[in-house]
């Protein structure tokens, strides 16, 4: 039976892996610093371990017999969050798993790294040889650990497959909630015309892709980017919510860049500070933003095909939320 370490694992990305993997009847390990989702894996009899994934005497303790290393694991964006922890979970952590894993012998090391790192998009859709882009830290220690597990893998002669997610949501995920709860409220409104692109990834889809990777020779040295389907701009986005959740669509359109300046202008006095500002240049750079990709290279190679289209998915979404108490 496989063995899996899964980083993450207790986050949602991760744990819709492990609970696949577990479904599957592998063997897995779920490893990360928070409870997260812990007590359900609990249930499915998923050995869960809270600890970092730079602790070398740990992970050199985890990886032995495993044969997959799943490294979902990444410090997201928060306020104050200072660099060097973005730079030891995104970048330095493949280094401590990727030395164990040429000490213990590994099948395979699937790194998740995000389709954040192209930035704005000025040629869409953007492949994977699309120009690199990064407007945050956050992007840049993403791509800072691709290139890291490269070379390490590359050294150790480890095979590795590198995934590049679009936005990832689906039920009990609350990053895009805020948008549900806005549009549900009617107290949404769009910035600019809403014609820029937001391709997404249902977490479904995304789960199909990370097995993919792992069971196909022709993914190993490959980076790929992983999205649904259909692409759709902002104000398809907010009608296919908007329907639903049986509201009405938002009609209200306001101009993006006094909002982006006013969002610069409360980074400015409220980060010194150590407040959380009101509002946010990167909240403003949604409406900005264009992001459409291209995902012909994972249908290719992997076999890849979305099997939850963006109205399944908002649809299924949106439900968990209302029977959730989140709407």
């Amino acid at each position: 039976m496989p063995k899996h370490l899964v980083t993450g694992g207790t986050g949602f990305t991760g744990y819709n892996l492990v609970k696949r993997l577990a479904e599957m009847g592998e063997d897995v390990i779920a490893l990360d610093i928070k409870d997260g989702f812990k007590d359900r894996l609990d249930k499915l009899g998923v050995k869960v371990v809270i600890g970092s994934a730079n602790d070398e005497s740990l992970i050199d303790t985890l990886m032995d017999g495993v044969d997959y290393v799943h490294h979902v694991a990444a410090a997201f964006r928060q306020i104050n969050l200072p660099d060097k922890v973005y730079w030891d979970a995104n970048v330095e952590s493949n280094r401590v798993l990727i030395t164990a894993a040429k000490k213990h012998g590994i099948k395979r090391y699937i790194l998740t790294s995000t389709g954040g790192v192209h930035g704005h998009i000025e040629n869409p859709p953007a492949n994977e040889n699309a120009p690199i882009s990064t407007r945050d830290y956050y992007q840049l220690t993403k791509y800072e650990g691709e290139k890291l597990a490269r070379q390490l893998c590359d050294e150790y002669n480890i095979p590795y497959v590198v995934i590049r997610p679009a936005p990832i949501y689906g039920p009990a995920d609350t990053r895009i909630l805020l948008l549900f709860k806005s549009i549900k409220s009617g107290k949404f409104f769009m910035l600019g015309s809403g014609n820029v692109h937001y391709h997404l990834i249902f977490i479904d889809n995304l789960v199909d892709a990370y097995l993919l990777s792992m069971e196909k020779d022709a993914a190993v040295g490959q980076t790929y980017i992983i999205a649904d389907s259909e692409c759709l701009t902002l104000n398809e986005l907010v009608i296919t919510i908007a329907e639903s959740l049986n509201v009405s669509p938002p009609r209200w359109h306001f101009p993006v860049k006094p909002v982006w300046l006013a969002g610069y202008l409360c980074e400015l006095i409220c980060n010194p500070l150590g407040i959380e500002p009101p509002l946010f240049r990167r909240r403003v750079d949604f409406f900005m933003s264009e992001r459409s990709f291209d995902i012909s290279k994972a249908k290719k190679e992997l076999g890849y095909n979305p099997g939850i289209g963006a109205k399944e998915g908002v649809e299924i979404t949106a439900k968990w939320y209302q029977e959730n108490g989140y709407l």
